[in-house]
């Protein structure tokens, strides 16, 4: 099994590439930073992402630049480099390898690959070294790469505390169409409606609104670049959300629209439990406990103690502001067998707790 020994060459210092380098920093594995932005490049050097200057060949060059030119950096580090793996962590497959091969001949020392974390914030500051710590990192090699290539990115993702899957370059662009580039193009939609909104519709926001429009704030530039890059997954699953629009709308337009508007949510349900739970393991179904909570310091502090000592396992949880009110109201799932203690203890020390 090939060794993660370094150094490894981080071309951009973005959010996802100042995360690598603190990741591997951690471990005392030797980074190079370089970016086009010598702003960027000094920045992660001082929050300890590596040093822009390394004066031996790294063993490992990641690429991490705008979906644009990846290929070209690609092709350029190899290039470079006389027997370094090259790989990439652009959110899309296809069009960095195509570009590649148009720009070299030999590209048996890449290996693409995709670490599926990330932040609606950008920029070196954005970085953290637990970024990937349980996340899944996608490897795509294609059929050219060497296996010691790719089995020594199988160990940058590991040495970054992400869990790996491999798969095809198609397969992959596929997949992040189906559950990263769509929600985002379906959340933009959704969100564009509130911008010219009357306020008086905006008061009325609650939690839902703020999920389904969150990952929304992704810089527009960037995203446009994404799923440009992934137009031919998208565009058949665009198709298809079409097709249901369409059913959606004929549906709404009838007097009795009860069955078939229950069969379109019901396939909403059976495609939302088929989301992982936490760590990649298999849905589990929760129970959500609601605590008013007061908007003061050291309310939530107060609240997450207590739920500890019930010794029931909080899952997950959403805090709510409710609009106008000095109060709010934090959402507790937990599974089902820990709800009775939790809400005992809670109850027993003064907290307002709804199931």
């Amino acid at each position: 099994m090939t060794e993660l020994r370094g150094p490894v060459r981080i071309v951009g210092t973005g959010l996802i590439g100042t995360s690598i380098g603190l990741a591997l920093a951690r471990l005392g594995v030797v980074v190079e930073l370089v970016d086009g932005n010598a702003d960027n490049a000094l920045m992660a050097e001082r929050i300890g992402a590596g040093a822009r200057r390394v004066d031996i060949a790294p063993q490992l060059v990641v690429v991490a630049v705008p979906p644009d030119h990846v290929g070209a950096v690609i092709a350029e580090q190899l290039a470079q480099t006389e027997s370094a793996v090259v790989t990439d962590a652009a959110s899309v497959k296809s069009k960095p390898l195509a570009d590649a091969r148009r720009l070299t001949g030999d590209l048996s020392r890449y290996v693409g690959s995709h670490p599926m974390a990330g932040s609606e914030r950008n920029g070196p500051l954005a970085g953290r070294a637990d970024l990937f710590d349980g996340a899944t990192w996608a490897i795509t090699p294609h059929e050219t790469s060497d296996p010691e290539a790719v089995d020594l990115v199988r160990r940058l993702a590991e040495a970054a505390g992400a869990r790996t899957v491999e798969m095809s370059v198609e397969d992959h662009d596929l997949g992040v169409a189906r559950v990263s580039h769509l929600p985002h193009l379906m959340s933009a939609l959704a969100a564009g409606t509130l911008a010219d909104a009357p306020l008086s519709h905006l008061e009325l926001s609650g939690q839902g609104v703020r999920d389904v429009t969150r990952i929304a704030a992704g810089d527009p530039a960037l995203w446009t670049q994404i799923v440009s890059a992934n137009s031919t997954a998208l565009s058949g699953l665009l198709e298809q959300i079409r097709g249901e629009l369409d059913r959606l709308l004929v549906a709404l337009g009838k007097e009795e629209a009860g069955d078939e508007l229950t069969a379109i949510l019901g396939q909403g349900v059976s495609g939302a439990v088929r989301v992982p739970g936490k760590h990649g393991t298999p849905h589990i179904d929760l129970v959500t406990v609601l605590v008013t909570i007061p908007d003061r310091p050291g309310q939530l502090a107060r609240l997450f103690a207590d739920a500890a000592e019930s010794g029931a396992n909080v899952e997950d949880l959403r805090i709510d502001h409710s609009p106008g009110r000095p109060v709010g109201e934090v959402e507790l799932a937990v599974k089902p067998a820990s709800v009775d203690q939790l809400v005992d203890v809670l109850t027993e020390r003064g907290w307002v707790v709804h199931r």
